[in-house]
């Protein structure tokens, strides 16, 4: 019965938040409590379980929190200034080579496997633009989301991380036979992005303006800009990703250390840092509530051992005779799966379940994590509401998560059938 509560608490939720009869926030906490309370679980147990899952996220959510205030007050000192002029120079007012770029800056940055600082960076630096051309922000959200998909298959990212631990390997191992799939990937997101630009030219052609994006801001939004020291916020957060990516350092306490420096340096008076935390107050505070009330949801469903006996029940579905076709099979369903699991959950609770299961029918499991990857929070976690960094997405690109899931989800599923076709065609799965 577990496992049908924990299919019912999925089902209903995504219902919720598709129909947007509920917020997500509200959905993410009611939700599982309910059906926690249903399975016949007490207050006292369901609060536990609850704990526990906030407990896991709150790295994460300290993470956000001083993250989005950092590249908040960098956008407010204007430090992406000469990037959006320099796309803008390139792209002459086309949607199409708007399109292009996003897509390409976003791969470029992605390069360190975070999808939050990505997120933050490009859409700093391209959702000015969009508005000024009257380009579709749910397409910016969409080709972002996608391309950072292929690209989360390098071996440092947080998904490969998982994968390779769970089956004891190495990146030579898993992430080198993907190479070509991930190339594959990368492909398919040049070609969605210039089919999405092709018909953002025909809807709103090439317009031709003398965009100055210093001269389109208010009065108070120039006064926050400080040009003088635009060398020192760069060197900050070039030092900043450098450590971030050095690993040294815990990425919520570097992010704490760099926000309060960049706000001494930039703010030094008082008054000027309290009107920045007072403009960025309200999205840090729905970016945090969101993220803890996820750490809800994915705490009663983990700790109740509904994912457990969902992941059981997924295995029962395959039968044995079939046992070969297993890694295409996941390969192809890891990203309607990230939708219902949590990185943590699958990659730890699905995946050892099925390795095992390939072991005692002579299937290699390291293809079944080779196929996870191919979509299982790398092309999914910017769609799914079970990872903080998708909120962060629909906040900085000012869209709904219900409109951005059926407006991408087909293109996301392409990239994930493409890489897995590639995969398939050079080896690194079989069928």
């Amino acid at each position: 019965m577990l496992a049908f509560y924990g299919f019912a608490t999925i089902i209903v939720f995504l219902v919720l938040i598709a129909t947007k009869r509920l917020s997500v926030i509200t959905a993410l906490v009611l939700v599982p409590v309910l059906f926690a309370f249903i399975a016949g679980f007490d207050y006292k147990e369901t609060g536990t379980m609850a704990l526990a899952g906030i407990k896991q996220v709150a790295p994460t959510g300290v993470l956000l929190m001083f993250a989005v205030l950092y590249f908040s007050i960098m956008l407010d000192a204007g430090l992406f200034d000469p990037v959006v002029a320099f796309i803008v120079r390139t792209a002459k007012g086309d949607p199409l080579k708007v399109m292009m770029g996003t897509a390409l800056l976003t791969m470029i940055v992605h390069l360190d496997g975070d999808g939050t600082a990505t997120f933050m960076i490009v859409l700093s630096t391209f959702l000015p633009i969009y508005k000024r051309l009257g380009m579709s922000r749910l397409m910016l959200a969409g080709i972002v989301a996608l391309s950072v998909g292929p690209m989360h298959l390098v071996p440092w990212s947080g998904t490969s991380v998982r994968a390779m631990s769970t089956l004891n390997t190495d990146a030579g191992h898993m992430f080198n036979p993907n190479i070509p799939a991930m190339l594959g990937g990368l492909a398919w997101v040049l070609f969605v992005a210039y089919i999405f630009g092709r018909r953002e030219r025909k809807r709103l052609g090439i317009i031709e303006f003398d965009y100055r994006h210093t001269e389109n801001l208010d009065d108070e939004q120039k006064r926050l800009r400080r040009p003088k020291i635009i060398l020192i916020n760069a060197a900050l957060t070039i030092s900043l990703i450098t450590i971030l990516l050095m690993g040294k350092v815990p990425a919520p306490v570097l992010f704490i250390a760099a926000a309060i420096i960049a706000l001494l340096i930039n703010y030094s008076k008082l008054p000027d840092q309290q009107k920045v935390m007072k403009a960025h107050g309200s999205n840090i505070f729905f970016l945090s509530g969101m993220i803890f009330a996820a750490g809800v949801y994915s705490g009663i469903l983990t700790e109740s051992k509904m994912i457990e006996a969902m992941a059981n029940e997924l295995v029962s579905l395959i039968p044995k005779e079939h046992a070969s076709s297993i890694p295409a099979i996941t390969a192809v369903l890891s990203l309607p799966a990230s939708l219902l699991f949590t990185p943590d959950a699958y990659y730890y609770g699905v995946v050892p379940v099925l390795s095992h299961t390939c072991t005692q029918l002579g299937v290699d499991p390291l293809e079944v994590g080779r196929a996870s990857l191919l979509g299982q929070m790398t092309v999914g976690f910017p769609l799914s509401p079970l990872t903080a960094s998708t909120f962060l997405l629909m906040g900085l690109a000012e869209v709904e998560l219900g409109d951005h899931q059926k407006f991408i989800f087909k293109w996301a599923w392409g990239t994930t059938i493409v890489m897995t076709i590639v995969a398939l065609l050079t080896g690194s799965i079989h069928l």
